[in-house]
């Protein structure tokens, strides 16, 4: 007498994880900064400002539009969720992050620029600017270019 082969075991499949695509939707971290991979060049920064929420789309925006236009040469990567901008050799001199009421530009070697930036932080060199809502006026982007070319000539942070 023959025997029965036991019915095979059924496996279940594991569900394939899905790659990212341009249509998908970016995670939103506290204060609507978008949560975009950590990379180096143009791409990862672009993601960034496409992935922004609402009127602070606009300002990261501009602020990349002057930091490009200020520094044609100048280096961009997406680290710890924020656009950072540098200099190939001398490290990096501004980032931006998004909270509710406004988007942070962290100078890290800020407390040599003039005039001085109005925010203080816990660390000795760096200081910020906190832009809200319409305040991106062309004479605070006109002093934005200005501050950008200083910090761009001092040596960075190279984190």
């Amino acid at each position: 007498m023959a025997k029965k082969k036991a019915p095979a075991k059924k496996v279940a499949k594991k569900p394939a994880v899905k790659k990212p695509t341009a249509k998908s939707k970016v995670k939103l971290l506290s204060g609507g900064n978008p949560q975009i991979a950590k990379g180096d060049g143009d791409a990862p920064v672009q993601a960034y400002i496409k992935a922004t929420p609402g009127w602070k789309q606009n300002i990261v925006k501009r602020v990349d539009a002057i930091v490009t236009k200020t520094l044609p040469e100048v280096k961009k990567a997406v680290k710890w969720n924020s656009p950072f901008y540098g200099i190939e050799g001398q490290g990096w001199f501004l980032s931006m992050h998004g909270f509710n009421k406004y988007v942070k530009l962290g100078f890290f070697k800020g407390i040599h620029l003039t005039p001085p930036l109005p925010g203080i932080s816990k660390q000795k060199e760096v200081r910020y600017l906190d832009i809200k809502e319409g305040e991106l006026t062309s004479a605070m982007e006109k002093q934005l270019a200005k501050w950008v070319r200083q910090a761009a000539i001092i040596p960075g942070w190279l984190g």
